[in-house]
């Protein structure tokens, strides 16, 4: 028998190998039992997951998995569904083409500035509660608004509309953060959950043209009203809620407000707020206007203000509340450079899809079913690439995966950038551009989402999704900005006029097509700065989606050899059970 000393001065405990029953009292070997065998039956040998780490039944995980990546799908679906259909939105209500980007502007710029207030109440209150509100609240605001005629309404809608996946998208990174513990489920789910983001921008694209060619562009916001109601509905449905003792459960009514940060909730958001707004209207008002850089100026004393304050509350205060966010965490060289790089790729990624966009529809004049279609294989390649990433994210480095992801997306850029003749087809540069960005942001993504979410505790996993969420925001109004500001100066300058003169990109023109080129550049260089990082920052690290095998304890040892490694055969089973009792035996004559 194996010996297990007990903690706490008592005396040591005899305690059976696994498999064996209790000695006699004459002192008779003991005789194995068929239980091994009869759970290594009952568990597939081939079926890993299903005998590690699944916290529910597999159909439950699938589904909740799914409806987790609808939130992130909803979110970019919901900016890139108004691209396609801007013109129709600005001719029926009125919009003048220098305030139309708004319409865009408006969902982005709230989503970015509430992540971080949400993350920390969803991690405060519960995350199913806040998940399951915030999809609600998008699809109300969704129905809403087609019906409103107002430009200002309108826009405050689809600001709202922001602020409700704001609530959904950090917390359902952090439900998969608590739900699934490390190991090939949880790559799994991450992998599956970060093809949602891409795949919502491309078939936001599909929705769109689709449904501007055949009906009303209204029904655009119904259809995913619909979504949003679907993944509420699944939300309530699969998400498992808060255990009774945990501390969400525990909260009842609006206790939680006291818990919350509010003044550094205040502080970051009207932070975000200045910067984004700064950076949206640089390039319509003009880069020369004052009041930018003093927007700017304040954006960044408010952000030295906040992260002050949470340092304070962190090392003061952290026994009677918890800040909105450990600045300390960015201590970490490597979650640094793992945000930054999460900014260069959205931002990279997106600005292929707005420039390829305005490359079909605005400068070959093709119709928006027209310009869906090109939209179309950017969806199957990359459902592949997730199911792909799902086992590679376990198996490859990550600076590797990393490396693989950005220089994809920067290629893809650079494709659409270098001078090809006008009748060059869709399937010699815009097809093969469309692929390596879908696979590059599919190989980025999983791999920095589940960055973050090992990096962090248990209690910070929605903080955690809020941070990188707004760094992709971040990177996404970043570059699209300077996009925008080198695409005018370049169409100013072959048109001969002033950059506030450039106008907007015109079919068939030279200087529109120069601008789209010189903005796709800058996009293919933002990459290979992600890359660059990379290098530098992750460069012999080990891989992240690692799965480790638990250490076997003594007095299971013999049970875990039969059930997993019950695929070396039966011989070995029966063979190792010969041994326990040889071994016995031996321990009994010494006695």
């Amino acid at each position: 028998m194996t010996t297990t000393t007990v903690l706490g001065g008592h005396e040591p405990k005899e305690v059976m190998p696994a498999g064996l029953e209790a000695p006699t009292t004459a002192g008779e070997v003991p005789v194995p039992t068929l239980m091994a065998e009869t759970e290594a039956e009952a568990v597939p040998e081939d079926d890993e997951l299903a005998r590690s780490d699944l916290p529910f039944s597999k159909l439950r995980c699938i589904l909740l998995v799914l409806t987790l990546a609808g939130a992130g799908f909803l979110n970019t679906l919901s900016v890139q569904i108004v691209v396609i259909i801007l013109p129709s939105i600005g001719d029926d209500l009125g919009i003048p083409e220098t305030r139309l980007q708004w319409v865009v502007s408006a969902y982005s710029l709230a989503f970015a500035c509430c992540l971080l207030l949400w993350g920390r109440i969803a991690d405060l209150v519960g995350k199913r509660l806040i998940f399951v509100a915030g999809s609600a609240f998008v699809a109300l605001t969704m129905i809403i608004n087609p019906f409103l005629t107002n430009e200002i309404a309108f826009d405050l809608f689809r600001g709202l509309q922001g602020v409700g996946a704001a609530a959904n998208v950090p917390t359902a990174i952090g439900i998969l953060g608590v739900t699934f513990k490390p190991g090939k489920a949880k790559n799994y789910a991450f992998s599956t959950y970060a093809a949602g983001a891409p795949l919502g921008a491309v078939i936001g694209n599909l929705i769109a043209g689709l449904i501007a060619s055949y009906a009303n562009w209204r029904w655009v916001f119904g259809a995913t009203a619909g979504l949003a109601i679907l993944v509420t509905i699944a939300g309530l449905l699969v998400i498992p809620r808060p255990p009774p003792n945990s501390a969400a459960a525990a909260k009842e009514g609006l206790s939680f407000l006291k818990d919350v940060d509010w003044i550094g909730g205040a502080l970051i958001t009207l932070a975000l707020l200045a910067m984004l707004f700064a950076l949206t209207e640089g390039n319509v008002v003009g880069w020369s206007t004052v009041w930018i850089y003093m927007l700017m100026i304040i954006s960044l004393l408010l952000t030295a203000i906040f992260a002050g304050w949470q340092l304070y509350q962190e090392k003061h205060l952290s026994h009677t509340r918890t800040p909105l966010m450990k600045v300390t965490i960015f201590r970490n060289g490597k979650f640094v450079a793992a945000m930054t790089i999460m900014g260069i790729m959205f931002g990279a990624f997106s600005d292929l899809l707005v420039y390829a966009t305005y490359f079909w529809q605005d400068y070959q004049a093709l119709s928006a079913i027209e310009t869906t279609l090109r939209f179309i294989p950017t969806s199957a390649f990359g459902l592949i690439t997730a199911f792909v990433m799902s086992h590679l994210i376990s198996r490859v480095p990550t600076w590797i995966m990393l490396c693989v992801g950005t220089v994809c997306v920067s290629v893809a850029c650079m494709l659409l950038a270098v001078p090809v003749p006008d009748n060059m087809t869709y399937f010699a540069v815009g097809f093969p551009s469309m692929i390596l960005g879908v696979i590059g942001a599919d190989v980025a993504w999983p791999t920095l989402v589940l960055f973050t979410s090992k990096t962090l505790p248990e209690a910070d996993q929605a903080m955690g999704g809020a941070l990188i969420n707004a760094s992709g925001m971040f990177g996404r109004a970043i570059a699209l900005a300077i996009t925008t500001a080198v695409q005018s100066a370049v169409m100013a300058r072959e048109r001969g006029v002033g950059v506030e003169d450039a106008g907007s990109v015109v079919a068939w023109d030279y200087a529109s097509l120069q601008g789209i080129r010189a903005g796709n550049w800058f996009n293919c260089g933002f990459g290979l700065l992600g890359t660059l990082l990379v290098c530098v920052a992750f460069r012999g690290t080990g891989i992240v989606g690692k799965v480790d095998k638990p250490p076997l304890t003594t007095t299971s040892t013999t049970r875990a050899s039969s059930v997993a490694e019950g695929d070396e055969g039966a011989d070995e089973e029966r063979g190792g059970a010969g041994r326990i009792i040889q071994d016995v035996s031996a321990r009994e004559k010494q006695a």
